[in-house]
């Protein structure tokens, strides 16, 4: 599964890819990862398979991974909020939240800089654009999600999941999200600031 990773890496081992392997499957055999597929990752594999560098992207993760045949790509049609969430997670150290667990009190007003979210902003439709290349590349067709759309339907959307990845769902009960929102007055307001910063100047305004 391609969607955010934690981290990029410059090598990798025989040893790191068997535990890869092992760490990401399941009782029932069924292997799964998490990554942004970034450009750091696939030449740390194309190093460890030694293949050349014009190998596709697509080649060096096949060679990677042989058996994966499913691809789900979680993408956020608003590219503002996703910067401006990005931000305050890096100026907050607040990644993650539990469901129904109080917020915490952060003092992060003032932290607002256009050049990061701006920065960050570019990057993250960098990041799409490269995966949009791997899977033209590899003609694959994923099981998109959509972030605003999950929020509004959680259960059809994990159900939707399941279906795609042939697992029965009978009747299967859906629980809360494990995670909360962390969107607040604050971000709201950074987005706000952000979409008018960014297209100061401009003669046809888009947003």
């Amino acid at each position: 599964m391609h969607g955010g990773y934690g981290g990029a890496v410059d090598t990798v081992s025989k040893e790191d890819v068997e535990y890869m392997w092992e760490a990401g499957s399941t009782s029932n055999g069924v292997f799964g990862v998490k990554t942004p597929l970034d450009a750091k990752w696939i030449h740390a594999f194309r190093k460890l398979y030694e293949m050349p560098e014009t190998a596709t992207q697509a080649e060096v993760w096949r060679k990677a991974f042989p058996h994966c045949n499913k691809h789900i790509w979680m993408t956020r049609r608003n590219k503002v909020r996703l910067a401006v969430s990005w931000w305050r997670a890096i100026v907050s150290g607040e990644w993650h939240r539990k469901y129904g667990e109080k917020p915490q009190e952060h003092d992060i007003a003032d932290e607002y800089k256009f050049d990061a979210i701006n920065h960050l902003f570019i990057e993250c439709s960098i990041r799409e654009a490269a995966m949009e290349q791997f899977f033209s590349e590899e003609g694959i067709v994923p099981l998109t999600i959509v972030y605003e759309d999950f929020i509004l339907d959680y259960e059809g959307t994990v159900l939707k999941v399941l279906e795609f990845l042939n697992i029965p769902v009978g009747n299967v009960n859906v629980s809360q999200p494990s995670l909360d929102r962390l969107a607040d007055d604050v971000a709201e307001q950074w987005v706000q600031r952000f979409r008018e910063e960014r297209q100061k100047g401009w003669e046809n305004i888009a947003w």
